[in-house]
């Protein structure tokens, strides 16, 4: 398949970008800093553009001809410095103005396969945080939690084939295997690898079955996995 990454230096891009190439799949990706990717060890032949995700003239041509895009925009600074200054380097709404672009884009392109990675805690499953989590997004995280939620509803109310994948909190740890997914909200601890979210944006590139659906990522993977997605789309 030919898939396109938007955000694709960040962890979770990166991550995804590995394991799609992994996969054999043709990779383009995006972001500011999209080049630096091709200086590592297996990722000489992605097409990488350094670009901004918000811009359509950007955009569009690099949808065009796409068989699925995945979108792992997000802010990468410092989350106390952007809470009380705003970001420096990045657009404070650039979840849901990136994604916005990108959904026009494959509307215009028949592009149909959307997988985004937003947050546990927003939509279907911001009833489910736990009460310090509530406090975090409350007092540091608002206005990025807000956008995210802005981004949750474009996803949704796209009309394409979307999957809109949430992990819980993020680590860098090594992550063998996949993370443990649900579309209703149950998670597995409260941290998951970058790695295993990489390796299930990628999977959901392919994965028909969780089309239309909510899911969480934690943790690793079991038995489990299959059950949660047979129940009802989110």
């Amino acid at each position: 398949m030919k898939v396109l990454v938007v955000g694709a230096t960040g962890g979770s891009g990166r991550a995804a970008v590995t394991e799609l190439v992994r996969r054999g799949h043709e990779v383009t990706a995006l972001s500011r800093h999209a080049t630096t990717l091709t200086a590592e060890p297996g990722l000489h032949a992605v097409r990488a553009v350094d670009g901004d995700a918000t811009d359509a003239s950007v955009v569009g041509p690099l949808v065009a001809g796409q068989d699925a895009v995945v979108v792992t925009l997000g802010i990468s600074e410092s989350a106390v410095r952007v809470r009380l200054r705003g970001p420096a380097r990045t657009a404070p709404d650039v979840r849901s103005r990136g994604t916005r672009t990108v959904v026009d884009a494959m509307r215009v392109h028949g592009v149909r396969r959307l997988v985004v990675q937003t947050s546990y805690g927003v939509g279907e499953t911001r009833d489910l945080l736990s009460a310090v989590m509530r406090v975090v997004f409350a007092v540091l995280l608002r206005p990025q939690i807000a956008d995210t939620e802005v981004q949750h509803a474009l996803v949704r109310d796209s009309g394409l084939d979307w999957v809109s994948v949430q992990p819980v909190s993020l680590t860098d740890d090594p992550g063998e295997g996949m993370p443990f997914a649900s579309s209703t909200g149950e998670v597995r601890g409260t941290s998951v690898a970058r790695a295993r979210v990489g390796r299930f944006l990628a999977e959901a590139v392919q994965d028909g079955r969780w089309v239309g659906r909510t899911v969480a990522l934690s943790g690793v993977a079991d038995a489990s996995v299959d059950r949660s997605a047979t129940g009802a789309r989110a």
